[in-house]
Order: C-alpha cells, then structure tokens, then sequence
C-alpha cells in the first residue's frame, strides 16, 4: 500500500509548488517608503483619460496607489491632446488608459509598469518602451492603468503631456513617428500573429541597426528590415512588410542623436531577449511537468495491471 501511495503523494507535491499563493510582504501598518521628490522636475503627475466616470478614475487611483496624501500632480488628457501631439489624431476620440509618469535624471533610463495587464490588451511594456524611445523620453517612471479592457494607446498621448508639463520638449513630428510605431507593433502582434515579444525584439534590433549604420536611403532601411526579418526568422506579408519599411524609414528621417540613442535600445534589446529566454524556459518547463504526470500516469497503470 506504501508503495501504491507513493505516485499520488508526489503529484500532490508537486502540484503544492503550482498552487501555493505568492507572498507581498509590507511594513505592519501597511505604509510603503515613498520617493523624495526630485525638485528639478516636480512631483511625479498622474494623467487621467478624459473620458472616465467618477468611479473609473477611482479604480484607477486604486490601480496605481494614489490617496489623498499622495503628493502629485494630476491632469487629463483628452481627444484634444491626441490632434496636438498626432498629425491624424480625433480631437473628439474617447479617451480611457491613464498613466503616471515621474521623471528622473539623465541616465536612469526607462522603467515601464502596466499595472492593470487585464485591461491594456493591445500594448506591451516594450511596446511602450520603444516608443517613448522614440518620441524622445528617455528617463522615466511610468506605470499605466486602465479600469476596463482598452488598447492602451490614448495613455501613450497622456504621458507625453505629462512629460511636457514637467518642462520637457517633444518634437510632434516624433510623437506622431512613435504613434506610428505603436500601431505598426499592434498590426504586427494581433493581425500578423506574431508574438508581441518578438516584435519588440525585431523593432529594437532595426533601430539599432539604423542607429549603427545611419542609412542615407530607403533602399538601405530596406536592407535593414529584411536582414533583421531573415535573423529573427519571421516572415511578413508583403504588405506588413512594407508596413514596416515605411515605419523605419520615417525614423531614419527624425532629428535624432542616434549615437546617443544606441545605450537605450542595447538596454531595451537585453530586457526583451532576457524576456524571451524566460518564456523559452518556462515552455521547457511546463513540457518537463506534462512529462512528469505522463509518466506518473504509465506507472499507476503498471502498479494497477
């Protein structure tokens, strides 16, 4: 009988360390440390969409840990703000996806949080990263919330009026690019089917490459795009591919100090690659556990016979 216990009493253990809840731990009275304000810039500033209700702003104050003693600075950013900062924006589009946005010095680089991932379902982390590379925010805090399923791109408008407020320039020729960059990421993503990491991957690596080899000509993005598509191994439609061409060649085109841009993208390329393996290594994983209770399985049925 022992031995006939033994498969079922490693399989419940084994299904304990898939279940067990993780744990937070904080301070007994619940308080977390806060930040000293970086007087340079202000306190940090929390944009909501225009187009929430009493009680969504509230869930999306829950979301991102605001409270009356919170020390910030709040705005909204409407379909107003989308016509500034995109060549082709609404001014009359319904506005949900809110951010906060602190800014820090030089050097710090960019650290993105989505802190309601159920509710941004078109944006990823990079996606936003790339971006805001791309508009020309490079060092910053932003974490990003939404109180129902929305795309997350209204909240890409509303940092760059956050940012703006606290005294930082934006060229609208770039803001409009990075909007380009965002719905060309998405396209590829949801429509082309292609994982919303690799894509990442495959925007960071072209703009690497541009950044190393400053192309003169659409020609020579052209080069670029197919080179980075073959070492990826992702296959495009012609018509995404083109997609694509366009997208890179209008960065090439941006006034922009790319030997200052390449620290970012090397920083941004490791994070998704690091993102990337651990996918890889959880499949591995997960194809270790179906084999596991296979296994378990074929020894029952041996005990049993």
């Amino acid at each position: 009988m022992k031995r006939l216990l033994q498969p079922f009493i490693a399989a419940i253990l084994v299904l304990g360390v898939f279940i067990t809840p993780s744990i937070t731990y904080a301070d007994s009275d619940g308080s977390t440390e806060t930040e000293p304000i970086n007087e340079k810039f202000g306190a940090p500033i929390v944009v909501y969409g225009g187009n929430l209700s009493e009680s969504e702003k509230n869930s999306v104050k829950e979301s991102l840990k605001i409270t009356d003693s919170s020390d910030i600075q709040e705005i909204e950013v409407t379909g107003k703000d989308l016509a500034k900062y995109l060549k082709d924006g609404d001014a009359s589009a319904r506005m949900f996806s809110s951010a906060k946005i602190t800014r820090k010095d030089a050097g710090k680089g960019l650290v993105i949080n989505i802190v309601t991932p159920d509710n941004i379902t078109q944006v990823t982390t990079e996606m936003y990263a790339n971006a805001m590379l791309t508009a020309g925010i490079q060092d910053a805090v932003v974490e990003i919330a939404a109180p129902k399923p929305v795309t997350g791109h209204s909240a890409l408008v509303g940092i760059y009026k956050a940012y703006e407020v606290t005294g930082g320039e934006l060229d609208p020729e770039r803001t409009d690019v990075a909007n380009d960059e965002l719905s060309v990421a998405t396209i590829l993503s949801k429509e082309a089917g292609i994982d919303e990491a690799k894509v990442s991957e495959l925007l960071t690596e072209i703009k690497m490459q541009i950044a190393e080899q400053n192309p003169v000509s659409r020609e020579e993005v052209e080069k670029i795009v197919s080179e980075q598509l073959a070492n990826l191994k992702i296959e495009l439609s012609e018509k995404d591919r083109q997609l694509l061409i366009d997208l890179m060649d209008r960065i090439r085109q941006l006034d922009i100090d790319f030997s200052k841009w390449s620290d970012q993208l090397n920083d941004l390329s490791k994070t998704i690659e690091d993102k990337i393996g651990k996918i890889v290594d959880n499949e591995g994983f997960w194809e270790g556990v179906k084999n596991f209770f296979r296994d378990l399985v074929d020894s029952i049925r041996s005990i049993f016979n």
